[in-house]
């Protein structure tokens, strides 16, 4: 608890020293691999917005907390890498999916997506390093990829998502241009608004590069188990 409370004081801080408004940036808790009563216990004080890397163990923690009145206001976010024969349970059981990079996923999640649920937000993430080990579109491939999904009536199209290279220090700023090419070229796209970038050792220099999301795991749960 005292670890998520001195991450939203550094979130606010970044937020104030870059002179934008708080509400201007979102905690995203990364809770992979930590258990169901950890997030119960940080939704109970407030804590809205989880993500997931590991679908199946995501699963099990979005049911077992279906119950629990105080984790009625969670929004689960999809953040790990997405197989073909995942997309029905991602799309059923996701508010957020932060790493789509191909078409044929974005069309499978639309596909899937049940109709009694509203859009799926998605962002697309972007390779901004083009590193071999590394997923998401290219810069060069977003064009395409956005011209497609726009289409799609059962997703919501919000930004972009990435993880830089830890040597590459303007990757946050040249995102930060790309997403605004876009939102300048795309302004039909009412609501494209989030740029999730920044972890646990980066965020501060996220938020001040412009991002409207940054995901912390370590910071906020401790070390991975």
């Amino acid at each position: 608890m005292e670890n998520w409370q001195k991450v939203n004081t550094q979130v606010a801080m970044a937020g104030e020293q870059a002179n934008r408004p708080e509400a201007d940036v979102t905690l995203l808790a990364v809770s992979k691999t930590k258990p169901a009563e950890m997030v119960a216990t940080l939704a109970e004080q407030g804590q809205c917005h989880f993500g997931e890397n590991y679908l199946q163990e995501a699963i099990e923690k979005i049911n077992s907390l279906k119950a629990n009145t105080d984790c009625e206001d969670i929004v689960w976010h999809y953040i790990g890498s997405i197989q073909r024969n995942k997309t029905r349970d991602i799309a059923e059981n996701f508010d957020w999916v932060q790493t789509v990079e191909r078409d044929i996923i974005a069309k499978r999640l639309n596909n899937q997506r049940p109709e009694a649920l509203p859009p799926l937000n998605v962002l697309i993430q972007v390779n901004i390093d083009n590193e071999d080990s590394k997923s998401g579109c290219l810069s060069a491939e977003l064009p395409e990829l956005i011209s497609t999904i726009k289409g799609y009536k059962r997703l919501q199209l919000r930004g972009l998502m990435i993880i830089p290279a830890k040597s590459d220090t303007n990757a946050f700023a040249r995102t930060k241009q790309l997403f605004e090419d876009v939102k300048g070229a795309h302004p039909e796209l009412s609501k494209w608004d989030t740029l999730s970038m920044g972890m646990s050792g980066d965020m501060v220099e996220a938020i001040a590069e412009g991002s409207t999301m940054v995901r912390v795991g370590t910071a906020i749960f401790g070390e991975r188990s």
